[in-house]
């Protein structure tokens, strides 16, 4: 995976480890785009802390900011680092499970020799 991929993945798993900003992302998602206000009023977080939620999510690239009317700032999702991040986790998980499926191999030939010297 290309280093600019990679530091695209950390930004989005550095996001994602906090439940707020997990829950701005799934209010973002079940609602559509919102102001920081319309979060605050959905969720038991204060407009302030949802604020810097937003800047950070932002930052990763995982929300975009729109001004709309009366200088209000609407954010919506974006998919693309969450892309990078599923394709980073797909290409780790397939070279596990080359060295996993080995390992269970190797442990399943122990057991079954254990097995045959006890019988």
């Amino acid at each position: 995976m290309p280093p600019d991929n990679e530091a695209i993945a950390e930004q989005v798993f550095v996001a994602l480890a906090d439940p707020s900003r997990r829950a701005i992302l799934g209010a973002l998602a079940s609602g559509g785009p919102a102001t920081a206000t319309d979060l605050a009023g959905q969720l038991p977080i204060t407009r302030q802390a949802i604020a810097k939620h937003l800047t950070l999510l932002a930052e990763a690239g995982l929300v975009t900011a729109s001004p709309g009317e009366r200088r209000r700032v609407r954010y919506r999702l974006r998919s693309a680092p969450m892309q990078v991040a599923q394709q980073f986790l797909a290409a780790m998980a397939r070279d596990w499970d080359g060295p996993l499926d080995a390992l269970k191999d190797h442990l399943n030939r122990r057991s079954g020799d254990a097995e045959d010297r006890h019988h």
